[in-house]
């Protein structure tokens, strides 16, 4: 995805150059005849500010001057469409299935009391031989201030004990998150010394409360915050302390250089992280799980591509220690910035595995994030399965 002229006429001499013309007629006398032929008059006097570079030439200057920046910027995002198609030809290697280090995220039903004993039975019977590791199950969200209540997760005991019993090695993460207020003037203040004090104690109250990690999901987060590395640095220590996880859920990282940056100047919301913010982030954290979806590409070939290019960027810069995860669309919209026909399961693992493929085919701390639970369809579920846990 991606994301100058002249004046005309400036050889024409100016009118008041031309030398003196005294044998020609006046300007109202009618041309000569002679035998009843009328001698050619030649093309008409230019408009003064046309020959003078006027408003004609600054037609001339402004249509050239935006064409200009219509190349600018039509070229440099045709060449990146070309490169993501090329990029999803080819064949996977070999073994680039699943290592046993999947997850998915859950909705918010299965802790307020909505979900019963034979939704944890559905769940188990669907998990089973799949290579799912780590369910992420809405606890939140956050107060704009960074706080937690309580009330939020009633049953998160119930189905802690659930999971352990009908999936044992499953892990169940508290999914916490929250809107930023780095876009409009509502939401969480991450600047905040406090707010960031209050985020610590509410992920040490929900590791209190059984739950075995802490997946964040703060949006919209931007490129090169410094407040959310000292927060992510600050969890690390609760968690690593409690024998838990800290996993986060991360923005796509710029398609082309600096890219981010160009957004962030045209539309206020930048979207995308550098990749180095991206090493930064997956230094501080366990686990860490590309969105990758939500990416305005029209075709399953080019969404392919970019998942696959999402897929070599993140594995450049995140550690042999983390878990690196690439998000799965397990959900079916039409919006501005998604297309469900262009970003389907499909495409998306076959994507994936050619990013693993090309880039650390061997790394085993590394999987895909399923999201999310109430809008997959069986379809999805096949996909997941036959393309990647196979």
């Amino acid at each position: 995805m991606g994301k100058r002229g002249g004046s005309e006429a400036t050889d024409a001499p100016a009118a008041t150059d031309a030398p003196a013309a005294t044998d020609a007629p006046a300007a109202t006398d009618p041309p000569e005849v002679a035998d009843g032929v009328v001698p050619p008059q030649g093309p008409p006097a230019p408009d003064d500010e046309s020959s003078t570079g006027g408003r004609g030439g600054r037609t001339k200057w402004v249509r050239r001057s935006v064409l200009a920046v219509v190349l600018a910027l039509v070229l440099p995002l045709l060449g990146a469409e070309v490169a993501l198609r090329v990029n999803y030809a080819g064949e996977p290697a070999d073994g680039t299935y699943t290592r046993d280090q999947d997850a998915i995220w859950l909705g918010h039903a299965w802790v307020d009391g909505r979900k019963t004993d034979a939704d944890i039975a559905a769940l188990a019977g669907r998990l089973k031989s799949t290579g799912i590791r780590d369910l992420y199950v809405h606890s939140g969200p956050l107060e704009h201030d960074g706080t937690l209540p309580k009330s939020d997760y009633p049953r998160a005991a119930w189905l802690i004990e659930s999971v352990h019993r009908e999936l044992p090695g499953v892990r169940v993460q508290a999914w916490l998150g929250d809107k930023l207020a780095t876009e409009s003037p509502d939401g969480l203040r991450l600047q905040n010394p406090a707010t960031r004090t209050a985020i610590v104690a509410s992920t040490r109250q929900i590791l209190a409360a059984g739950f075995e990690g802490a997946h964040f999901d703060l949006e919209p987060l931007h490129s090169g915050d410094a407040n959310y590395l000292d927060l992510l640095d600050r969890l690390h220590e609760v968690t690593q302390a409690n024998h838990a996880q800290l996993s986060v859920a991360a923005h796509q990282i710029d398609p082309l250089p600096a890219f981010h940056s160009f957004w962030g100047t045209v539309t206020n919301h930048p979207k995308w992280w550098s990749q180095a913010y991206f090493g930064q982030v997956a230094r501080r954290v366990d686990q860490i799980a590309v969105m990758s979806y939500d990416t305005m590409q029209p075709l399953q070939s080019l969404y392919g591509g970019y998942v696959a290019q999402q897929t070599s960027l993140a594995l450049e810069v995140t550690p042999d220690s983390t878990d690196l995860l690439m998000g799965l669309p397990f959900f079916h919209e039409n919006r501005f910035g998604h297309r469900g026909a262009a970003e389907t399961v499909p495409a998306a693992v076959r994507g994936v595995r050619l990013g693993l493929s090309r880039t650390d085919a061997d790394r085993t701390n590394f999987g895909v994030a399923l999201y999310v639970d109430f809008a997959a369809t069986e379809a999805d579920w096949t996909a997941y399965r036959e393309g990647w846990v196979r």
